[in-house]
């Protein structure tokens, strides 16, 4: 594959939802383009942009691939993504590297939330994008309902350039209503309009024409005028409207019968912008914030926004260059990490094919294999001259699940492997819960984190086990209390004595505090240490369930020692002691972590999503309506919503959303608790038997 220059490229990611057919869209496409001599299918796994065994398991896109199409002189880098709402993390990295979109939209379901969801997410990156309607020749595909449909997603003007000719067993081609020609099978040839179809063409023609006009004052002037505006003048103006987002161009097609594809190639170059005509990107640089256009002679700023680990190939880091251009065989410097990487051979990739190239020229997209620290998100680019891209904004992850090693050779394994499948992924994060003693993997869904877990097991040999998280709950007291503890032990020589009288009290900020009030030397100053260390094991191991103790402070008042058999282990054990004493008589409470939850759904289902947090202990903070949906925000406990992300899915047939973050803790109310500590406590003695 040869070197592009800016102006002959298009970046442009395919978006929609799950099965709308952007892997076959592109099949079809790398076909008609002569890139390949036989047309794969996702049925058989033998596509270019699924090659993944799990997508090719589950018959679905899971990762974003770039499939760049050759056509008349330039390069199309096509970004098939997944549309199945659990990877939107995989779809916002496309749509932040494109400059351009085409949603496809399915002929007989129409919009669905898969569509709505990345129709939002493209005008978050106010990309200019294209209404595709796929799969045309279906049983029950109406063209006329699929765009009534489309037209729900936006205030923009949806305008059909093309009208299908015929439906369903009878879909032949396409009418071109730019050049009112009729295009048979893949659009490569044409012929005159049908006398059946010419009416409704002429109509939709005029429709177009009127868009183009908005496009120029002095075509509007013409226009309205009552002069005909040349196929030039059309194509022009109506480039300029679409790039304005003013108005979204409406295709059809069928790639699987392979109708319709060719227009789809050529359109895209005509309207879709170049990235030497897109708006510069903005850097941040050494003296503050830096405007950079799509040009080679610019400084070299590259945006990793993929990687993917492999544990044949090595990391593998995905790249667009925004400006200047990147080579093989050099060096550059990772300006996020303050490191020197050195560059091998660049790669086009094509699928999980990778084609050698020497440069990268500004506006492309490459990956380069091995670099030693670069990560997603960080920018490469020249010593001298640092810059730094921004990411996009993740959403927060909604699913947890505890991990643990199935075997002993697995634990070793277990914190890299799930490191290198958080760089992969933005929305995957994982922690140790302290509280729990659970290493905990987050992700957007149930299928996301098994996918995940299935990724482990095939590509790094990491066996891992699940299980619903533990709440972390937490421990606290209510009131003020003293006790005092008397630790003694003679077994022949060298005896332990302490004794340790001690306060608590609650802490109306911040979570421990230790003060020493002893006067007199009643204890040495050098036991408060074992002492502290005492109390600190205790909160860290709970008093009335097994659940970290926090919001206290601890004064020592007073206590006795022995010359001799005082020793700092004989006042940890006494500290420790008096203070599960204190904090028994102190109005022991469990607290549970609260979140702050706001809900997207459709205001039909309102009513069962109200009732269902209603089961739920949630406290609804607040309702509004926007552009027919509506927006819940409510405070619930982390107990009850550890599920939600299946749970609303099936309640609102997936067209509900909702993030959530932590916002504080609260006590738990007293049947509730006595539930947890009750279960808790079977718990720990069944992890006591055990051991």
């Amino acid at each position: 594959m040869k070197e592009y220059a800016a102006d002959k490229i298009r970046n442009v990611a395919l978006v929609g939802h799950g099965g709308s057919g952007k892997t076959s869209l592109v099949e079809a496409l790398l076909h008609v383009a002569g890139h390949t001599t036989r047309m794969g299918r996702i049925e058989d796994g033998n596509t270019v942009s699924d090659f993944d065994e799990e997508e090719i398991r589950r018959r679905i896109s899971l990762y974003t691939s770039v499939v760049p199409i050759e056509f008349q002189e330039s390069k199309i880098n096509f970004f098939d993504t997944p549309g199945f709402p659990d990877f939107v993390g995989e779809v916002k990295s496309a749509l932040h590297v494109a400059d351009a979109a085409i949603v496809l939209v399915d002929s007989v379901a129409g919009v669905e939330v898969g569509t709505e969801l990345t129709w939002q997410y493209c005008d978050e990156y106010k990309l200019p994008r294209f209404v595709l309607i796929a799969k045309m020749d279906r049983d029950n595909a109406s063209f006329q309902q699929a765009l009534a449909s489309a037209q729900t997603l936006t205030m923009a003007k949806l305008v059909p350039v093309q009208l299908p000719w015929g439906e369903r067993q009878g879909f032949k081609g396409i009418i071109d209503l730019c050049a009112m020609k009729a295009s048979p099978g893949a659009g490569k040839e044409t012929v005159e309009i049908p006398a059946d179809l010419k009416a409704a063409a002429e109509e939709a023609r005029v429709a177009l024409v009127e868009a183009a006009a908005e496009g120029e004052d002095a075509l509007l002037e013409k226009y309205l005028g009552g002069q005909e505006l040349s196929p030039e003048e059309v194509e022009r103006g109506f480039r300029k409207v679409v790039l304005a987002g003013t108005h979204v161009p409406v295709f059809v097609v069928a790639s699987t019968a392979g109708n319709g594809l060719e227009p789809i190639l050529r359109a895209v170059l005509q309207l879709f912008p170049s990235p030497a005509e897109g708006a510069p990107r903005v850097a941040q640089g050494k003296s503050g914030e830096e405007l950079l256009p799509a040009a080679d002679g610019g400084p070299l700023g590259a945006l990793v926004w993929k990687t993917t680990a492999d544990p044949f190939v090595g990391r593998m880091s995905y790249f667009r260059v925004h400006s200047g251009v990147m080579r093989s065989d050099s060096r550059v410097w990772n300006s996020k990490k303050s490191v020197e990487e050195r560059v091998g051979t660049l790669h086009i990739p094509h699928g999980k094919e990778q084609i050698a190239i020497a440069a990268v020229h500004a506006g492309d997209i490459a990956s380069v294999a091995k670099l030693s620290a670069t990560a997603t998100g960080d920018t490469l680019c020249e010593k001298a001259h640092p810059l730094n891209f921004s990411l996009p904004s993740f959403p927060q992850a909604l699913y947890s699940v505890a991990v643990s090693p199935k075997t002993q050779a697995d634990a070793a394994k277990i914190s890299p492997t799930l490191t290198r499948l958080c760089d992969e992924d933005m929305t995957l994060a994982w922690h140790n819960e302290p509280s729990t003693t659970q290493t905990i993997l987050q992700g957007m869904g149930d299928q996301h984190i098994d996918v995940a877990i299935r990724r482990a097991e095939a590509k790094f040999q990491v066996g891992l086990s699940v299980e619903v998280p533990r709440v972390p709950y937490r421990e606290t007291i209510t009131k003020s209390n003293s006790a005092q503890y008397r630790h003694k032990k003679q077994t022949g020589g060298a005896g332990q004595f302490g004794e340790v009288h001690l306060r608590v009290e609650p802490l109306a900020e911040g979570d421990f505090e230790f003060e020493n009030e002893v006067f007199g030397g009643a204890v040495s100053n050098s036991y408060m240490p074992a002492i502290e260390k005492g109390v600190r094991s205790v909160m860290q191991r709970g008093v009335i369930a097994g659940f970290p103790v926090g919001a206290v402070k601890v004064a020592i008042t007073d206590g006795k020692e022995h010359p001799v058999d005082s020793k700092p282990i004989a006042f940890e054990v006494a500290g420790r002691e008096a203070f599960k004493l204190a904090v028994q008589g102190a109005g022991p409470v469990l607290l549970e972590p609260i979140m702050n939850v706001r809900i997207v759904v459709p205001e039909a289902n309102m009513g069962d999503v109200m009732g269902d947090l209603n089961t739920r202990r949630a406290r609804v903070q607040g309702m509004e309506s926007e552009r027919g949906k509506s927006i819940i925000t409510a405070a619930v406990p982390q107990a009850e919503i550890q599920r939600y992300a299946t749970d609303l899915r099936s309640i609102t047939g997936g067209r509900g959303f909702f993030s959530m973050e932590f916002s504080h803790y609260e006590h738990v109310p007293s049947h509730v608790a006595q539930t947890v500590i009750a279960a808790r406590q079977k718990e720990l003695t069944g992890e006591e038997t055990e051991e």
